[in-house]
């Protein structure tokens, strides 16, 4: 496999920042959130192992090897049956769950941001985002990536800043509570 020429500096760990992120906007969609979890499932036993993890969070941070105890510590937030493996319902549950509106959770939006913003220059681009979907296993155009961009791109640079993802993560997780309260999310 061919090293990208940027690699994503973090003062964090990698799996980590994996691990904290929240992927909720991209995986709201049960058929989507099935294709990456096949994505990590890579020999299709419908559970993720500690090497499937492995395998993916190497290919998603571009690193050699994710030290073995901060696998072990994803495997523990993310395994709630204990049980040694994700399963689908485990996965499902840390992609779905809202975003906090806290200090930890501004946290959590950084490095959301960080995992997308390759360059480091304060912008997700297009070609950016795609490479990451992709590197998920989310099929899109680079058309279609633009297009998720402009939905949120306020001040119309064609890029997506920390404010705007901010608040198209904030919004979502709003919108998302009242559905599942079955009322409708207050207006901005």
């Amino acid at each position: 496999m061919a090293t990208d020429p940027n690699p994503i500096p973090t003062s964090k760990s990698e799996a980590d920042q994996i691990a904290k992120q929240n992927p909720s906007v991209l995986l709201q969609d049960d058929e989507e959130l099935r294709k990456v979890f096949e994505r990590f499932d890579a020999n299709g036993d419908g559970k993720i192992s500690i090497s499937e993890l492995d395998a993916v969070l190497t290919s998603l941070t571009l690193k050699s090897a994710i030290p073995l105890e901060e696998l072990r510590s994803v495997m523990d937030d993310l395994d709630s049956d204990k049980d040694g493996y994700i399963n689908i319902d485990e996965f499902a549950a840390f992609c779905k769950k809202p975003m906090a509106s806290d200090e930890a959770g501004a946290a959590e939006l950084r490095d959301a941001f960080d995992l997308y913003d390759q360059d480091r220059n304060g912008l997700i681009s297009q070609s950016e985002l795609h490479l990451v979907l992709n590197r998920l296993g989310i099929s899109c155009s680079k058309e279609d990536c633009q297009k998720m961009i402009n939905s949120v791109d306020s001040d119309g640079d064609g890029n997506v800043n920390f404010e705007e993802f901010r608040k198209m993560m904030t919004d979502n997780s709003k919108s998302k509570a009242a559905q599942q309260n079955g009322t409708a999310a207050a207006a901005p």
